[in-house]
């Protein structure tokens, strides 16, 4: 009886928004502008170009195994985390990813619109590309801000051992684009500041459960 009175406390912990969520917001806007500085449409700097070359040029990991876990970061990894937070009855959270994967979804169209680069192969030569080549505009990359999004919001309802394989996840994500030759690193850092920062928002918003 009293097991079922502390998963029934556990559940209803109280909901908290602390100065935390304005840092992420902070820092996630600050690395967007950053990493969007030295980007230009027609070249690409020398310390970016060895980043990728020591991602993209040699084959490490067999591309399906690559491309299953770079699925995180799709777009319909929003509707299927949110699911998984439904059948854990995490409403708030599963609240937050829909809304802040779908700002998300819609801030980096608008982000292509204004950092202007196409993909690793309009600049380089030489590029391998690991499947099918991605089109349209490389900065930002959708994939490491829908990964980072998810992590972020989903950072307060895990344990120490979740916190890690997460983190391990969206770093595979990111470098995944990368390797597969669908962004060079900076879309990638653009991406994943832009999550940051959206999830900053939501969990400012909608507030977190207390520690």
């Amino acid at each position: 009886m009293s097991t079922v009175r502390d998963r029934h406390r556990i559940r209803r912990l109280p909901v908290v928004r602390r100065w935390q969520e304005a840092y992420l917001i902070a820092a996630g806007a600050a690395i967007l502008v950053l990493s969007a500085l030295p980007v230009d449409a027609h070249s690409i700097s020398a310390a970016e170009r060895i980043v990728f070359r020591i991602i993209n040029d040699h084959t490490v990991l067999p591309f399906i195994l690559v491309w299953s876990v770079m699925q995180l970061g799709n777009f319909l990894a929003i509707p299927v985390a949110a699911l998984a937070a439904i059948i854990a009855r995490r409403w708030r959270l599963a609240a937050g990813i829909l809304i802040g994967g779908l700002a998300t979804y819609e801030l980096a169209k608008v982000v292509k619109k204004i950092v202007i680069r196409g993909r690793p192969s309009d600049l380089l030569n030489d590029v391998h590309i690991r499947g099918v080549a991605a089109l349209g505009r490389g900065y930002v990359s959708g994939h490491a801000a829908v990964v980072t999004l998810v992590v972020t919001l989903a950072w307060p309802y895990l344990d120490r051992r979740g916190r890690i394989i997460a983190v391990a996840v969206a770093t595979f994500v990111c470098l995944s684009r990368v390797y597969v030759g669908a962004h060079l690193p900076l879309d990638v850092v653009g991406g994943a500041a832009l999550g940051l920062a959206v999830a900053g928002v939501v969990r400012l918003l909608l507030g977190r459960p207390a520690p």
